[in-house]
């Protein structure tokens, strides 16, 4: 069985639980926000990173704060661990009852060469749903390449 590590990382208050849940259709956590006890530490990331294969970098794209805090994320999880760009995924989590604008949103070099996907779970879930599985399906597809790459040296 093929097994991926995807990093779902970003600022609080983002969305990050909301959308691992309603991802793997769990029920847990939908609802009214409850802080979730992520890792706060800096120190742990490294052992976080280690064999990661992608990073989905998930922002409200309503709090400026946050469009200048997700450089930082791409900075420690993308830039500092051999990923590609393809490898990451940005999402604009946009919550209940928010404006939602997703015409205006600029982001800055390197992140405006990222996938950048918004979320809106009350008004397109599936779309939602369906550009994960597109994400994933294509962390997989790196995997394989990655192995049959590395079979092939050993045989030659």
């Amino acid at each position: 069985m093929l097994k991926a590590k995807v990093l779902l990382v970003g600022p609080r208050e983002s969305g990050k639980s909301v959308l691992a849940n309603f991802v793997s259709e769990s029920i847990e956590g939908i609802g009214s926000y409850s802080p979730t006890q992520g890792v706060r530490f800096e120190t742990c990331w490294p052992a976080l990173m280690k064999d990661s294969h992608g990073v989905i970098i998930i922002f409200n794209p309503e709090l400026p704060s946050h469009l200048k805090e997700i450089e930082m994320w791409y900075s420690c999880f993308v830039q500092q661990q051999p990923l590609l760009d393809s490898q990451c995924l940005l999402v604009a989590h946009h919550k209940p009852g928010s404006a939602g604008d997703t015409e205006n949103l600029s982001l800055a070099y390197p992140l405006n060469k990222l996938k950048l996907i918004h979320s809106n779970l009350e008004e397109d879930p599936e779309d939602v749903r369906m550009e994960f599985m597109k994400y994933f399906r294509s962390i997989i597809n790196l995997i394989n390449e990655s192995r049959e790459r590395e079979e092939m040296s050993i045989i030659s």
